[in-house]
Parts: C-alpha cells; sequence; structure tokens
C-alpha cells in the first residue's frame, strides 16, 4: 500500500516500524507529559522572564484557540520568524496543538529569500515581532498571508478550548505534518523539509536516549531556533525534564554571561560558537558546571574539543552527524574522540547508515561513498519539490523502504562507526589524485595559529583555495607551509587568504557561496 504525501511523492504505508514510532504521540504530547508529571520545574527563561512546564503548557493552549478563532485550520501552515525568546516556544508548541504546522523561519532571513519561502509555504499566519521592517511585511502582504505579532497569540481572551468545546488537535493523528524545516540555503535555495509527528517524535527520542538530558539539567540554547538543531533543544528539554535557557543567536557574546549566571549544564554548539566560548572562558574562572558539549552542523577541530575540555574542566564532548531531511544520524559517545578521533558516532537505535558506492552497493568497512540512512526518523520529503524527493528519498531494492541518500560522502568502521568525509559537492580531484574540502581542512587546523578554516574547490577556472581566520601574526605562507608537512603535494592548495573572520550563515555554518562570490 502506499500514500502520496504533500510534496507529492509516493512513500510505503506498510512499512513495519519500531514501536516507539508508532504509539500515537504528538509532538505536543512530549511537553504535557511533562508539565503533567512536573509542573512547577522551570521549562523555558530568556532576559525577560520564565515559565514553569505548566505555565508553558497553558500558554501554548491560549496559543491554539487564539489561531483557531483567527480561521487556522488543521494543516494551514503558520510562520514563526522570531529570535530566541520563551515565547517562540510557547508559540511552537501552540501552532502543533491546533494541528497547524510549524514553519520555523530564521528573523535574519532577507526579504529576497524570504519572499521565496514564504511563496513556498503559502502561510495562513506569520507571526512577527512588532519591530519587523516594511520589506518583511511587505512580503507577507504579498504572500496572502496574515501578520500577526506574539503578544496578540498569547493574549487569554477565554478558557483556552475551540467554540466546540474540545482542544482542537490533529485530524490524522502522528502522520499529520508538524513542521516544515527550511534548510539554511548554505549549497542552494531553502528547501522546506517535511515532517510528520510520528518522525519528529521517533527521531527526538531516539536522540534523547543517547544524550540522556535529565531534570537537573540546564540548557543553554544560542544556536537559532529556526535551525533544526536548536528547535530539537525544546524537545529534547521536554522529553528529559530540563529547563531550557534561550540567549540572542545574534549576539552570541552574551552566551558566556548567560552561561555563567544559570551555570548551564548541556550547551549544544557550531565550531564558531566553540571557539567563542572557549576565548572568553579563558579570561575568567573555568566554568566547572557544564556536564556536555553537543556538536554537529560542522565538525569541531581537535583543538578545538581540547579547548573546551581545559576550558569548561568536568565537560565531554559528543560528536553527532545529522541531516535536516532525516534530522539525526549518529550519535558518539562523550569523548569518543579520543578512541575513534573523526568519528561522528553509531546510527540511533532503530535505525541503520549504509555506506554506497555509485552503484548503490555496500561497501565494506574503510571505504568512501555515500551515506544511506533508514529508519522511522528518515522524513517525508521536500515540500512542493516531488521531483528532488524522488532523488533523495529513493526505496532500497531489497526491502523497498524508502532511504535517504544523503548526498554526502563517509566511511563505516568495522564496529558501524561512521567517519564523515563531505558533501559530494566537497570531493574533486586535482592533479589526478582525488581528495575532499574537509581534509584539507582539518590540516589547515593543525596548523599552530589557524582557529577557522574553508578550502573552496577548482571550478569555473580557478585553482584549489584556502581561507583562514587564525591569531595575530599568523602568516599566509607559514598556513602554506605548515600544509605541506601534512598533506601530499596535490592537496596544498594553490594560495591562501587570511581574513579577520569567515562569513556565516545564520545557523553558524560557514557561508561557502559567500567566500566563493568574494573569489570572483
Amino acid at each position: 500500500m502506499n500514500t502520496t504525501t504533500a510534496t507529492g511523492a509516493t512513500i510505503p504505508t506498510d512499512v513495519p516500524v519500531d514501536a516507539a514510532a508508532d504509539d500515537g504521540t504528538l509532538v505536543v504530547d512530549l511537553l504535557d507529559a511533562t508539565a503533567a508529571a512536573r509542573p512547577d520545574a522551570p521549562a523555558v527563561r530568556d532576559d525577560r522572564g520564565a515559565w514553569s512546564y505548566a505555565e508553558l503548557a497553558d500558554a501554548s493552549r491560549t496559543v491554539a484557540a487564539q489561531l483557531r478563532g483567527r480561521g487556522v485550520r488543521p494543516g494551514d501552515r503558520v510562520v514563526l520568524r522570531l529570535g530566541n525568546r520563551r515565547e517562540f516556544v510557547a508559540l511552537y508548541y501552540g501552532v502543533l496543538r491546533a494541528g497547524a504546522v510549524a514553519v520555523p523561519l530564521n528573523p535574519e532571513l532577507r526579504p529576497f529569500v524570504l519572499r521565496g519561502v514564504l511563496a513556498d509555504a503559502a502561510p495562513t499566519v506569520v507571526v512577527l515581532d512588532p519591530a519587523e521592517a516594511e520589506p518583511v511585511r511587505a512580503a507577507v502582504a504579498a504572500c496572502g498571508a496574515r501578520a500577526a505579532a506574539p503578544a496578540e497569540l498569547l493574549a487569554d481572551n477565554d478558557d483556552g478550548v475551540t467554540e466546540d468545546g474540545t482542544e482542537h488537535g490533529t485530524e490524522d493523528g502522528p502522520d499529520a505534518v508538524a513542521q516544515l524545516i527550511y534548510t539554511s540555503g548554505s549549497t542552494s535555495a531553502p528547501k522546506g523539509v517535511v515532517c510528520t509527528h510520528r518522525q519528529v517524535v521517533f527521531a527526538a527520542r531516539a536522540i534523547a536516549r543517547r544524550l540522556g538530558y535529565r531534570p537537573d539539567d540546564v540548557v543553554l540554547t544560542a544556536l537559532p531556533l529556526s535551525f533544526d538543531y536548536g528547535l530539537y533543544q525544546l524537545l529534547l528539554a521536554a522529553i528529559g525534564g530540563s529547563a531550557l535557557v534561550l540567549t540572542d543567536a545574534s549576539a552570541p557574546v552574551r552566551t558566556l554571561t548567560a552561561l555563567r549566571e544559570h551555570r548551564a549544564t548541556v550547551v549544544p554548539v557550531v565550531p564558531s560558537l566553540a571557539e567563542l566560548l572557549c576565548r572568553l572562558a579563558a579570561r575568567g574562572t573555568p566554568p566547572a558546571h557544564v556536564r556536555l558539549f553537543t556538536n554537529t552542523g560542522a565538525a569541531l577541530a581537535g583543538s578545538t574539543i581540547e579547548a573546551l575540555r581545559s576550558g569548561f574542566p568536568g565537560s565531554a564532548v559528543v560528536a553527532m552527524y545529522g541531516i535536516t531531511e532525516c534530522k539525526r544520524v549518529t550519535v558518539a559517545e562523550p569523548d569518543a574522540d579520543r578512541e575513534r578521533p573523526g568519528s561522528v558516532g553509531r546510527a540511533l537505535d532503530g535505525t541503520t547508515v549504509e555506506v554506497l558506492d555509485d552503484r548503490g552497493h555496500p561497501l565494506p568497512p574503510g571505504e568512501v561513498g555515500e551515506i544511506v540512512v533508514g529508519g522511522p526518523h528518515v522524513m517525508s520529503g521536500y515540500w512542493n519539490a516531488p521531483d528532488l524527493t524522488a532523488r533523495r528519498y529513493r526505496p532500497d531494492p531489497r526491502t523497498g523502504r524508502i532511504r535517504l541518500h544523503t548526498g554526502d560522502h563517509g566511511r563505516l568502521d568495522e564496529d558501524g562507526h561512521l567517519y564523515f568525509a563531505g558533501r559530494l559537492d566537497d570531493q574533486f580531484k586535482r592533479r589526478g589524485v582525488r581528495m575532499g574540502t574537509p581534509e584539507i581542512e582539518a590540516a589547515a587546523l593543525d596548523v599552530p595559529g589557524v582557529r577557522a578554516a574553508a578550502a573552496l574547490p577548482p571550478r569555473d577556472g580557478l585553482d584549489l583555495r584556502l581561507v583562514v581566520t587564525g591569531e595575530d601574526g599568523l602568516t599566509e605562507r607559514a598556513v602554506i607551509e605548515g600544509l605541506e608537512q601534512r598533506l601530499e603535494p596535490a592537496k596544498v592548495p594553490a594560495g591562501c587568504r587570511i581574513l579577520a573572520r569567515l562569513p556565516l550563515t545564520p545557523n553558524g555554518k560557514i557561508d561557502r557561496k559567500a567566500l566563493e562570490h568574494d573569489a570572483h
């Protein structure tokens, strides 16, 4: 039996899934379970206040009633274009409680890109900060959506129920679409990944089993909540009964202050945030209350990992590999890099990771090929993009089950630990030697004085190039000479540039499109 999704892709529905993914749980049930068990426990805090789990659940019910009163129906998209503030959390759960589809968007998304995303998502309501500029409001009006301020949707005007006397929920249960997560657009235009309640709940629970957030944890989130790595902190905190502290993702310098003030124990990071925290932590008493740093999105350099451990005594670092199209692929054991340098861990429980050759055949341990993922966390494809969905989400010829072809390269070891080797676009040949930009960047980060590095593959008549940031006194010649000691000659870039900082996407990743444009 097959079904056609909102993306236009045909996906088998007679595939058995893990029991944990098939218990009928909706995303908002994760919040409600903790609100019932620990109503007075702190749920979320920002620089303007805090809510307990009971207060957060009540606020989300108010949002659901307000949306219903504005004509929002099951399946309608509601865009949340807000920064890291506790209202976002209530709005997110409220949208889902109303049976609608949450579409988190970064408030730094420029109007030109925003117009395309809004045209694609076709939202009914767009929640905006009241101070949003006119070009953004014009983009909202152009797509036919109604703008709403957070305060309007959080204003309690009744008892939090719909006109029929019951809370409104999804009509299709766990197979209803919960959210559209738009990819960062670092390699192409943003694409909306369709995520059902069943898929989101399975992914969140599977990650939670590996990371083990606890009721006494304080999870500091400086990553944008529009970024799925940041967004899932809401769910992981709810599952663990942990307190979530939100800081302004656009002002990461304040993050260490919040980390110290609230005695954070868990801190999700990307490389740019980790490096900043290490530099700032060195200026005062080392914070000893952090027990766990997690990392995905882009790998941490070995020097950065060691700096985190020394700057935050008692902390462990967990490397992970994920992709929005299935949320998380692998999670490593804490400090696994000490025994398995470069490993990003094993597949989540109930899922599979394979490495395939160009013909789609599994490769033996140690050989590099495309990373292909299977399991209940594989999302439903791309919104309004059936052709792209069919290319990336393809049936396993042996079982017929849909697998995600990630477009990334990697290898597995004998014990099933994955080692990421870069995107297919990062792979190229130079002087007859096949190589990838991650290998060159890792070597550059090992050169003394280099803090961040981005390798640009040959294209459009330009040779292999390297861009780095570093300590005062670092020279281009020192970088190239350092690479000559670490790489074979074909892999040493033709040139190197040193910048004060590398351009970043709103999600904190290196903006390679900007670097390529600058190179021209």
